[in-house]
């Protein structure tokens, strides 16, 4: 073996990896999460009384994803 690889022998060049403190992923989780019930409303209940568009194309847009998540719409 020469000097360097004796040198080197247990050590790598990459920096330690630390961990993200929960505070800051706390925002992003919130966003996330709202983010997701906005989805779940438009695929599950933008229809009907709770519409907030007038006419189909939300429904017809999540059209599939309805069916694939099990909400009935017809």
């Amino acid at each position: 073996m020469n000097d360097t690889a004796l040198h080197h022998a247990g050590q790598t060049d990459e920096p330690a990896i630390t961990p993200i403190p929960l505070r800051e992923l706390l925002p992003w989780i919130v966003f996330g999460g709202l983010l997701m019930l906005l989805a779940l409303y438009f695929v599950g209940a933008e229809q009907g009384a709770t519409s907030l568009f007038p006419g189909m194309y939300v429904h017809e847009f999540v059209h599939d994803g309805r069916h694939l998540l099990g909400f009935p719409c017809h």
